[in-house]
């Protein structure tokens, strides 16, 4: 595991070698990952419905709500605030503790990478071409790699979601993607404001054509300003929508 995590329980048990060294090899682990503040997370139930879709999906076997919740509360140890990953494997669930982490609100840079996630509607582990494709960014000196097809059609980031911004209407890709929490947080808030929103093609190329641009995770959200050589032109009004979606979504207990 990843060094800085302070818990590692398996199946409501500290994780010891053994049950370490089962899950290691076995790789078509699912998970998600959530930000814990005072004792919530946001989007609880969507955290839960993946992991119940996923595990049936890969393993065709059900989760139970209720003991993924008690696992996390089990694993949290009262902490108040953490970052917390839950990930299933057949044979059980790992739920992981660390600190608590924010996506920094500054605008943020990507570079356009040829590569799609296989099996993107999964949250999944052990993808070696993702984690390479997202060092080489972070090498090359952006914030980001922004996945595309060999046409140019965007579909996520590397670890992240994009949306972006046209005539008052918030534009998700429409391309192969994994659905990522706060991106479906988004969606729903949005939704109650009214705000309009629409699913479409979006490639590269097209991007000067568009007033905004948002990547976001578990981790929060932040402004795109650049892709690649093109300055992406972000309007004020895009971010206060998206701040206040954000800021108007409800702490679920967990």
């Amino acid at each position: 595991m990843p060094d800085g995590y302070v818990t590692i329980e398996v199946n409501g048990h500290q994780a010891d070698q053994a049950a370490m060294s089962l899950l290691e090899y076995e790789g078509w682990g699912h998970f998600t990952a959530m930000q814990v503040r005072r004792g919530g997370t946001r989007g609880l139930d969507l955290h839960l419905s993946r992991l119940e879709a996923a595990h049936q999906d890969v393993y065709g076997r059900a989760l139970g709500g209720q003991a993924v919740r008690a696992r996390i509360r089990h694993a949290l140890g009262g902490r108040p605030d953490a970052s917390v990953r839950v990930y299933g494997y057949w044979a059980g669930l790992i739920v992981t503790v660390r600190e608590p982490q924010d996506m920094p609100r500054r605008p943020h840079s990507m570079t356009a990478v040829h590569f799609q996630r296989p099996l993107a509607r999964l949250k999944h582990v052990g993808s070696w071409g993702q984690g390479q494709f997202h060092e080489a960014a972070l090498a090359a000196g952006f914030d980001e790699g922004l996945l595309v097809d060999e046409t140019g059609r965007i579909s996520e980031g590397v670890i992240t979601n994009v949306g972006l911004w046209r005539d008052g209407v918030v534009i998700w890709p429409d391309a192969p993607k994994l659905e990522g929490i706060t991106m479906l947080l988004l969606q729903r808030q949005l939704t109650a404001a009214g705000i309009e929103q629409a699913e479409e093609p979006v490639r590269v190329r097209d991007l000067a054509g568009y007033h905004g641009m948002i990547l976001c995770n578990s981790r929060g959200w932040a402004p795109v300003s650049r892709v690649d050589d093109l300055a992406i032109t972000q309007d004020e009004a895009f971010t206060d929508v998206i701040t206040a979606a954000i800021d108007n979504c409800p702490w679920d207990e967990i």
